[in-house]
């Protein structure tokens, strides 16, 4: 499965309103183990065809997992069809195991390798390389820290030693984004291909105030280029709000209440249009958003629920 995690909780990318109603109801199967039902609301909200190679990848995944290996086949070839050229998740995703026997996996691995070797071919290789590793280094040391947060609770000392392990990652992290940056520019989709270019929107995306607002209207212009996600840009722009003291627009924040001890939904701006404004960036329903950190979501008064 296609997962990012951020400083609090999963996020998970999907697309359009209704769609990623649909989306967003068999990631929660798929979260419950509930793999064969995942996948039949996945081959039930893909029938149309508007899925993207995401939602194709996901649906093979559930349907792996649930041992229909014919259904994720399918489903895989259809997100190599639409774009997917991610070759090392896809050989290295343990949902995908139960495929690696079948004689259909290593044909489809060669026809995935080939797609990615052309669609990479005008890539910053070096560059690519590079904010791979960066990638994997701010997603593993969070792996680690919400593992040890989740058995040993946010103060033990497991946890507060991965936390300072975490910081200290992100601080050289920075130092190589902010350099890159200064050298090339936001490296958008077409230089670096998608998840490097998403290792550049990580570790802004966590680093300090005066560091975001500096680098946030780049990655505002390349959004609108095309070469970043709406996505990303919403979850930057509510984080620099929060930093400023001023109410989110897309609602993607969280924060931990003092006296409950829980999480809970950041200040909004215009709240009753905050799932109108999240679908416009590809984001699920906020409902179904904060249900994934255990927030249950009342929406504001005259408002129906979703």
């Amino acid at each position: 499965m296609k997962k990012l995690i951020l400083s609090v909780g999963m996020v998970f990318l999907l697309g359009g309103a209704a769609f990623a109603q649909s989306s967003s109801d068999a990631m929660a199967k798929y979260n419950a183990k509930e793999y064969k039902a995942s996948g039949e609301l996945y081959d039930k909200v893909l029938a149309d065809g508007k899925g993207s190679s995401s939602d194709h990848y996901n649906a093979a995944c559930s349907w792996a997992l649930a041992g229909n290996k014919d259904k994720a086949f399918a489903h895989l070839g259809k997100a190599i069809d639409k774009g997917w050229t991610n070759v090392t998740h896809f050989k290295s995703d343990t949902d995908l195991s139960s495929l690696h026997t079948d004689k259909r996996w290593e044909p489809m691995v060669k026809q995935l390798q080939a797609k990615a070797d052309i669609a990479e071919a005008n890539y910053n290789k070096p560059l690519k390389a590079q904010l791979e590793q960066i990638y994997e280094k701010d997603q593993q040391i969070r792996r680690e820290f919400m593992a040890a947060r989740d058995k040993h609770g946010m103060d033990a000392p497991e946890t507060k030693v991965l936390m300072q392990q975490m910081m200290d990652t992100d601080a050289e992290n920075q130092k190589q984004i902010i350099a890159i940056i200064e050298k090339h520019g936001w490296p958008g989709k077409s230089m670096v291909g998608q998840q490097a270019s998403q290792a550049v929107f990580l570790v802004i995306q966590h680093s300090g105030k005066d560091v975001m607002g500096k680098y946030l209207p780049l990655l505002r212009e390349a959004v609108a280029k095309g070469e970043a996600e709406k996505s990303q840009l919403a979850l930057m722009e509510d984080r620099y709000l929060m930093y400023n003291d001023k109410p989110q627009l897309y609602g993607s924040q969280v924060t931990m209440n003092n006296t409950t001890k829980q999480w809970e939904l950041y200040k909004v701006e215009d709240e009753a249009n905050l799932d109108k404004r999240r679908a416009e960036m590809g984001m699920e329903p906020i409902k179904d958003y904060l249900k994934q950190m255990g927030i249950e979501y009342t929406p504001p008064a005259g408002k129906p629920a979703n």
